[in-house]
């Protein structure tokens, strides 16, 4: 069924049916036997999914990556839809638009997507606002859905000054999400990859943790991370994690290879710049999994994020090393199946 939707919603433009079909469920959820519905049909839970990782309990190991639900908007819906975690953002300190439309882009043949948002949001303190509101409305529950957040830096501030966007995000959001991934690894900000270097992360990441730390309950503390660092690079990663104490590394976010790629290369030059996801981040996803599950020696958890579409998709990365999966671009292909489908296979 969903493939016959997806063939009508892909003769439109991606940013535009992003934003429709996520404000028709929401609309669906909000009557009642509809909303039961939808959980029923889409969700599944089984004591064996559970995870405790950083403190927490997740209900199953399927989490939604950063990006899809940049302000906090869905978070209702996607629970509905059975998801185990949803990392909201990335959230920057102030407000921005991102940059031009048309900045997302379908790669069918390749089951993968190009973006260059470059950070649209709608900054720290109208997201803290709505998360508060909701934290309010739901009360305290067993089984919830963990909230991570996601941080970044604003397009015009300075590398030398990115600390304080990322601080100011850390102390705003801190009671209103259950862990934080400091997003260092976008390759659609201008110079915010060069932050990935070990001496201009330290800065960031122990800032972090002095104020966590100072908390009278720390909250989880992860990096997330491109899949095209050298395995230079991926040792100062390995070797930062341990010095600063973090709790989790997210392998890996968008890439800026084009290669294997099906979609003819005219086509792909066309859309121009940007992070590619989806089904060819695959494989180099997983290697960076393994590299940083075997040179950890397994104590700092990964969460494995890249071209995961299938129940066997996230094996393979478990497999690997990797704590927890996240999907984004195959939730796109899959529908909203693919949580149950996942757990499914799991079980």
């Amino acid at each position: 069924m969903y493939q016959l939707i997806r063939e009508i919603l892909f003769c439109f433009p991606p940013e535009g049916v992003h934003h429709f079909s996520m404000n028709a469920l929401r609309q669906a959820c909000k009557i009642a036997p509809v909303k039961n519905f939808i959980s029923h049909h889409y969700s599944f839970s089984h004591p064996s999914l559970e995870k405790e990782l950083f403190g927490l309990k997740f209900k199953n190991p399927v989490g939604l990556g950063a990006g899809f639900d940049k302000n906090a908007l869905y978070l209702d819906e996607l629970e509905t839809l059975g998801f185990g975690s949803v990392e909201i953002g990335t959230v920057t300190a102030q407000p921005q638009d991102g940059n031009a439309k048309p900045r997302l882009f379908r790669l069918p043949q390749d089951k993968a997507l190009i973006n260059r948002m470059g950070f649209n949001n709608q900054g720290v303190y109208a997201i803290r606002a709505r998360l508060s509101e909701r934290i309010s409305r739901q009360g305290d529950s067993n089984n919830k859905m963990i909230i991570g957040g996601n941080i970044g830096k604003n397009k015009f501030t300075d590398n030398e000054d990115a600390w304080k966007d990322y601080e100011t995000c850390f102390t705003e959001l801190f009671d209103c999400v259950d862990y934080f991934v400091v997003n260092v690894s976008s390759p659609n900000t201008p110079g915010l990859r060069e932050l990935q270097e070990k001496d201009s992360l330290r800065k960031i990441l122990s800032q972090l943790q002095n104020i966590n730390n100072g908390k009278v309950k720390p909250k989880p503390l992860l990096l997330k991370i491109a899949p095209d660092l050298s395995y230079e690079q991926l040792d100062d990663i390995i070797s930062l994690a341990f010095e600063v104490k973090l709790d989790g590394l997210v392998a890996s976010n968008t890439t800026i290879s084009r290669s294997l790629l099906n979609t003819p290369a005219a086509r792909v030059q066309s859309m121009g710049p940007g992070g590619l996801s989806g089904a060819p981040l695959a494989a180099a996803s997983t290697k960076v999994v393994r590299y940083l599950s075997l040179h950890t020696d397994k104590k700092i958890p990964i969460i494995a994020s890249g071209g995961i579409f299938t129940g066997n998709d996230a094996k393979e990365k478990l497999a690997s090393g990797a704590s927890l999966v996240q999907v984004w671009t195959g939730f796109i292909y899959e529908g909203p199946g693919i949580v149950k489908n996942i757990c499914t296979a799991l079980c």
